[in-house]
């Protein structure tokens, strides 16, 4: 069964869609519903692109029907040797995985209103010749191809934290050193960019409070709380509200909730005082009371133009979804870009470009460590980390700093006492 649908209504959602990954989630693989939702994120950067776009999607439906079907395993447990079982499997497809033309993933039902999925759609394409089918094979450039899109989505998938390693990396033939450091977390502001971030995020909200006083709270939440943008954007079965900012009663301290996150995880992140205070900026340009109620439905990010399509069409009042949230966080950046050019840090301005939402949390996490000297532990059970060796990976020790700390070692700290 196709799992994406074109470009043009991929973010709409569709209920076949969501009805299987609902059962695959229940009876197979826990995580496939989350794995599912992470895709779509990937895919939707690939938007410049269609060609790349319908490559990508055809390539992740036949992993995930492998994964989920026919191995019943989560993607963050493969391993090299169970990736040679896919190469296998797509090198001597079933013979009813087998179409000999192409057609549409999805159709337009008329009778019940809604995109389907082709039922004649298949995952791989064959070749007749004189009305026979021929032998399927995948020849070198198509498994290369193959290798190469799901490498470029399990490093999408390390850097969201799902996934430990890249297990395509492994069975590519080129394993230079330029590949190898493609597993190297995505990057994070110095504090030069990131002061040119905020910069651009408060001028913005002052020269066009209705479109940026939300921005600036988003990027200001995201960078606080390390969010990934999945944590705030509106999804199927979540709509993040204002009641995810909680008041501990015994303690008075403020957490902000976040219900479901990667793994299905559940997690409350500490809340600063500045990010209080930046609540409470924007609540009142809402209108609202300085800090959210308990069990307030306010939603956190809404839009300002009715929705033309989807689940929400029609709602004025309603969450902004991945794409609209990633696209008020480019803004800022492109924003950020222009006012460090402007100040002759041309270098950083092009750094500032090529950052992605992604690297708000990867910004927060890493000044926490070595700007703020919050404790390991403090900031793994904020980033909802498993290990801490995880939460490590961005302690950042120069080679200065390393000097400095070591020049004052004695061999021996009994030396002095007689």
């Amino acid at each position: 069964m196709p799992l994406f649908d074109s470009l043009h209504h991929l973010e709409e959602g569709n209920t076949q869609v969501n009805q299987y990954l609902a059962r695959i989630s229940l009876d197979q693989v826990q995580d496939a519903g989350f794995v599912y939702e992470l895709a779509v994120d990937w895919l939707l950067e690939q938007r410049h692109s269609e060609n790349n776009y319908k490559a990508y999607r055809s390539e992740l439906t036949t992993f995930f029907y492998w994964c989920f079907e026919r191995e019943q395993i989560n993607p963050k447990d493969l391993t090299r040797r169970i990736m040679m079982h896919y190469l296998d499997f797509c090198q001597a497809p079933p013979a009813e995985l087998i179409a000999y033309h192409n057609v549409a993933q999805f159709i337009e039902s008329k009778e019940w209103g809604c995109r389907l999925a082709n039922p004649v759609w298949r995952p791989f394409l064959g070749k007749k010749e004189l009305g026979k089918a021929l032998p399927y094979r995948l020849s070198e450039p198509a498994l290369k191809t193959k290798l190469a899109i799901l490498s470029s989505f399990f490093q999408f998938l390390v850097q969201e934290e799902y996934m430990d390693r890249n297990p395509a990396l492994l069975l590519q033939r080129s394993r230079t050193t330029t590949a190898s450091s493609q597993e190297e977390m995505s990057p994070a502001f110095s504090e030069l960019q990131w002061s040119y971030v905020m910069q651009a995020a408060v001028q913005l909200a002052k020269d066009d409070p209705a479109h940026h006083e939300r921005s600036l709270f988003l990027v200001s939440l995201m960078y606080a709380c390390y969010l990934r943008i999945s944590e705030v954007a509106a999804r199927p079965g979540f709509s993040p509200v204002m009641s995810q900012f909680r008041r501990d009663r015994k303690t008075g301290v403020w957490g902000y909730h976040i219900p479901a996150s990667k793994g299905g995880k559940r997690r409350t992140v500490a809340v600063s005082a500045a990010l209080l205070d930046a609540l409470r900026r924007y609540r009142s340009y809402l209108g609202l009371t300085p800090l959210p109620e308990p069990d307030e439905q306010t939603p956190l990010f809404i839009r300002h133009k009715a929705a033309g399509h989807g689940r929400e069409q029609g709602e004025i009042n309603a969450n902004l979804g991945i794409r609209q949230l990633r696209e008020l966080v480019m803004q800022v950046f492109a924003q950020a870009a222009q006012l460090a050019e402007q100040d002759n840090f041309v270098l950083d301005a092009a750094e500032i470009r090529s950052m992605t939402p992604h690297s708000l949390r990867h910004t927060g996490i890493t000044h926490d460590i070595n700007l703020n000297h919050r404790p390991l532990s403090h900031v793994q059970a904020d980033a909802g980390h498993d290990s801490i060796d995880t939460t490590s990976k961005y302690l950042h020790t120069s080679q200065v700093e390393r000097h400095e700390s070591a020049v004052q070692k004695p061999l021996n700290h009994l030396r002095d006492i007689t």
